[in-house]
């Protein structure tokens, strides 16, 4: 199998970015891969606005909805699955198009990860117990003491990456921060053009309000009174999803349900920026759009895409 063109696209929540895959993969021939951590999972499809039934009818969709929400995924898991699946897209003919507001997944994707071994179960395991009975806090403090390069960065509430540093220091013996500084493999091999959508924000906030209201009345409320009767592990990267927090705050009656939209409205406008600042600063060579993907922008991007395609050798200028 062959490493063809690729072409990614991310940006903060509402830029626009499936709305542009769909018209792109329509042009050009493409094929979909879902590069967001929350939309991998088959839970919450209204709330982590997952594509609907008609968008998957328009073209072909891989990577979304494919796990359940008690299974983790890793940035591993999902480079290998969307690696795999690009490298089979491209040997069929047709153009991988990755798109998602993940920042380290695309990076992923772009320069491969470091060569981390599988962390066994039985470890895994151990660690969710321990976090389970002691509180992310305290698994800190113990990083800090295993691993203070890399307890320095995360958050003491950073439950997952807490976690992962741990079961990653008990199965190698080696500390995260130390493997992350080893050279990384897996990159994507072939010609590669990422679009990095930052539109005016402003009018990216007024949309994620907007959106937010639709989910509601799509059902967002019903959906996370479902996800909340599982009772799964509050650790599990999906509780993380934006505006789930909130609303299952006021099904416990600690909120009205006002003041949980209110509260998910403004966690959604804090996650665009810290989206929008990551786009900015850390996506490589990427060409940055003050633009939505599914505004007026829309016909030069795909004209732009062609172009990058039918050469086939450097990014685009």
């Amino acid at each position: 199998m062959g490493t063809g063109p690729v072409i990614l696209i991310g940006g903060p929540t509402a830029s626009g970015k499936s709305g542009l895959a769909m018209r792109l993969a329509e042009d050009v021939g493409g094929v979909i891969i879902n590069a967001d951590s929350m939309q991998v999972y088959a839970d919450l499809a209204i709330l982590t606005a997952r594509p609907t039934a008609s968008d998957e009818a328009r073209c072909k969709h891989h990577l979304f909805g494919f796990l359940d929400a008690a299974t983790p995924c890793s940035a591993g898991l999902w480079h290998r699955r969307a690696r795999g699946i690009c490298m089979e897209v491209s040997a069929s003919g047709l153009v991988p198009i990755v798109v998602g507001g993940t920042g380290l997944y695309l990076k992923t994707f772009r320069e491969g990860l470091a060569p981390i071994p599988d962390v066994p179960g039985d470890v895994r395991e151990s660690v969710r117990q321990r976090l389970s009975t002691k509180g992310p806090e305290a698994l800190h403090a113990d990083l800090g003491r295993i691993d203070p390069t890399l307890a320095a960065v995360l958050a003491p509430n950073d439950s997952q990456r807490i976690a992962r540093a741990h079961e990653v220091h008990e199965a190698t013996g080696t500390r995260l921060s130390e493997w992350m500084t080893r050279s990384r493999e897996g990159g994507w091999e072939g010609p590669l053009w990422q679009i990095s959508l930052l539109p005016d924000r402003s009018s990216l906030f007024s949309r994620t309000a907007g959106r937010f209201d639709r989910m509601m009345a799509a059902g967002a409320l019903d959906e996370a009174a479902a996800f909340a009767a599982r009772r799964l592990d509050p650790s599990l990267p999906v509780t993380r999803c934006v505006g789930l927090a909130s609303l299952t705050a006021h099904l416990a009656g600690r909120l009205t349900l006002e003041e949980a939209c209110d509260e998910a409205k403004r966690a959604t406008r804090r996650y665009a920026r810290r989206q929008f600042t990551w786009f900015r600063h850390q996506a490589g060579d990427a060409t940055l759009l003050n633009a939505f993907g599914d505004d007026d922008h829309a016909g030069d991007i795909i004209a732009r895409a062609r172009r990058f395609l039918s050469s086939s050798s450097a990014p685009m200028p």
